[in-house]
């Protein structure tokens, strides 16, 4: 139950974005994939290969984009044991595809696959597979000799060099800017019996609030997906701001403020940096004729300012704090947050257990000082 203005609008954001969590059905379905995909790599280019999983979806950050048909974005990892001076991106680049391409066909011609691949396209720094509900990014990699145990190297076709990475790294370094996130995952290990569980097992408020900004972002740029910010550095930029807040809303704020003095200058070009390899720039794009930056910075804005005008309505009650927040947000969601919240309320309030915080208009357990809810009955109030 929320006892404060800043809990009330966090729950609220929370219970929002949790709609936006992958469902367990489906995120069953996306590992199945991907090992499917590992395993037949391995049977087509020998023990060499290996595919394992990147991106938001290892740190439990990722969100389905707001639009009715958006598919979850999956970014997995194929690794090739050998070094680059063994190959070129382009050979690389292409010895994946070919490989896809024939487990696209050897899939197309199982009737029996419950789980077709609907398309398979080449962007840039990947192969894309299609399917229901989502799509995997299947991103080539040799290799990192000169940054061990875990850097790689990445395929780009429009850059000479290779492109540096080192997606493990990447995920402890997340979840050690998380004293809870650390706390969440030994516990979730205990209680499995096992040394340690992955990120994405557990949601705590540095991950829910990376959600909240990044579903606020996805709104706020829907009619621009070229300038959209990449997930990754508002990812690394909110976690660098994290201070240990226990609230999203409260969390998110002070994350806004901070976030810019995370982007640094290196030779007159902007560079949020990997955490887990020097070499590797999250905002290279920036650094291209663009105004992808300022648009940045400039949502960096409206979001504060959403914030804040949502933390002066939150006295008014929770629907004013809905329309407000359907502003920036999507109100179906929104709603469905606050028809739970609501149904929570009602089940303390017939409890008898819901009293009325006089410091901010919240709902709260009843104490000594709070003065009753009156339960509603078809003859009338009763106190209860």
């Amino acid at each position: 139950m929320a006892d404060s203005p800043e809990e009330l609008i966090s729950q609220l954001l929370t219970g929002g974005v949790e709609q936006l969590d992958i469902p367990d059905e489906l995120l069953d379905k996306t590992i199945a994939c991907y090992e499917d995909v590992g395993e037949s790599l391995l049977d087509q280019g020998g023990d060499l290969w290996s595919v394992h999983p990147q991106g938001s979806i290892t740190l439990g950050t990722m969100i389905r984009p707001p639009d009715e048909d958006g598919e979850y974005d999956i970014d997995i990892v194929c690794h090739k044991a050998i070094s680059k001076t063994s190959t070129t991106q382009e050979k690389l680049k292409n010895e994946v595809g070919n490989m896809l391409t024939a487990y696209e066909k050897l899939k197309t011609d199982d009737d029996s696959d419950d789980l077709p691949i609907l398309s398979i396209n080449e962007c840039r720094r990947c192969w894309t597979l299609g399917y229901d509900g989502f799509h995997l990014d299947v991103v080539p990699c040799v290799v990192d000799e000169d940054y061990p145990p875990d850097s790689i190297l990445l395929t780009d076709l429009k850059l000479r060099p290779w492109h540096h990475s080192n997606p493990k790294g990447y995920a402890e370094w997340f979840r050690d800017q998380s004293a809870e996130m650390i706390r969440a995952l030994e516990a979730k290990a205990e209680e499995a019996g096992v040394p340690a569980v992955p990120n994405w097992t557990v949601r705590t408020t540095l991950q829910r609030m990376v959600q909240v900004l990044k579903w606020h972002c996805a709104n706020h740029f829907i009619d621009d997906l070229d300038d959209r910010p990449p997930s990754v550095i508002i990812t690394t930029l909110a976690a660098h701001a994290y201070s240990g807040e226990t609230d999203v809303f409260t969390a998110a704020l002070n994350a806004i403020t901070r976030m810019p003095d995370h982007i640094i200058e290196v030779g007159n070009k902007l560079w949020v940096p990997n955490p887990a390899h020097e070499l590797e720039n999250f905002a290279d794009k920036w650094n291209e004729p663009n105004k992808r930056h300022e648009k940045f910075r400039s949502w960096l804005d409206v979001l504060a300012a959403d914030l804040n005008s949502a933390g002066d309505t939150a006295g008014r009650g929770l629907d004013h704090l809905v329309d407000r927040l359907s502003e920036s947000f999507d109100l179906g969601l929104l709603r469905k947050s606050a028809q739970r919240m609501g149904l929570e309320a009602k089940q303390f309030r017939d409890a008898g257990k819901l009293g009325m915080s006089r410091k901010a208009g919240a709902l709260m357990a009843t104490s000594a000082s709070a003065p009753p809810i009156w339960k509603h009955t078809f003859h009338g109030p009763t106190q209860r």
